[in-house]
């Protein structure tokens, strides 16, 4: 078996916050990230198929046609977005890291796994350059 990983990058705005507690309670919790001006990221994504190699081919999947999935699934919603009130697959969900990244997956896995014998492994989102989540799905 064979893990091939795709890294694409998104830029998007977010706040951390609950509606039902107070500023003083969201800035207690959440900080900085509870700026009611919100702030952003660049976002560095992995994501991470396994499968066996076709020989007819030499390869798992064109990666010509994950960086598309991943694009038309995930980047063309999140990019120069507001991740709390512009993306569909996050309605109604805190704007964290790792929820954006379980739902990124969640995205992604049907699209990818439509290939014959081709898996998603994993979904790595970097929200900094020393803060990052991963998904192994489940």
């Amino acid at each position: 078996m064979i893990h091939i990983t795709r890294k694409e990058h998104f830029n998007a705005a977010h706040r951390m916050y609950r509606e039902e507690w107070s500023a003083e309670k969201n800035f207690e919790v959440f900080g900085k990230c509870a700026n009611p001006n919100w702030h952003g990221h660049n976002y560095n994504l992995f994501v991470t198929v396994k499968g066996e190699v076709t020989h007819a081919t030499g390869y798992l999947i064109d990666l010509k046609e994950l960086k598309i999935i991943i694009n038309e699934y995930v980047i063309e919603k999140l990019d120069h977005k507001n991740i709390n009130k512009d993306v569909d697959f996050m309605a109604g969900k805190m704007a964290s890291t790792e929820l954006l990244c379980i739902e990124i997956f969640n995205q992604l896995k049907g699209p990818i796994e439509a290939y014959e014998g081709v898996f998603l492994h994993s979904v790595k989102l970097y929200e900094t350059e020393n803060n990052s989540a991963e998904y192994f799905g489940g």
